[in-house]
């Protein structure tokens, strides 16, 4: 339980920091009527015509949601690789090993199933 200690300390001090800015922000904040004129968007004195951004593909956000998911693979990697020598001089090969492997086999099956699907196939 001592070992769960500062991690329970840490997520209350979060929650304790996030609660008291958004209060603070609330009790000092500007509270003002708003009308057309000050709700309106200011660019360059030049006044907005047209959506306020162009349509995207749904195939980048697709894309780009793929390559954070792959990408995160190297955060968890990097310390595995960190402590690899360490654990198999104490605990052997096998362990440390297999887990990575099956860790690694998971992602082949999630690419291999993305590309199955054409979800990196950029013109389609």
């Amino acid at each position: 339980m001592n070992d769960y200690l500062p991690i329970l300390l840490q997520v209350i001090v979060a929650i304790g920091f996030a609660a008291s800015a958004l209060g603070v922000s609330v009790l000092l904040g500007k509270t003002s009527k708003g009308n057309a004129t000050k709700n309106t968007a200011y660019e360059c004195g030049m006044i907005a015509e047209g959506g306020a951004q162009p349509r995207f593909s749904v195939k980048f956000y697709l894309v780009a949601m793929l390559f954070i998911l792959f990408d995160i693979e190297i955060v968890f990697m990097y310390p595995w690789a960190v402590v690899y020598r360490e654990v198999v001089a104490t605990e052997g090969a096998s362990t440390i090993f297999f887990s990575m492997l099956s860790f690694v086999g998971i992602l082949t099956v999630g690419y291999v199933y993305a590309i199955m699907k054409g979800a990196l196939e950029w013109k389609r």
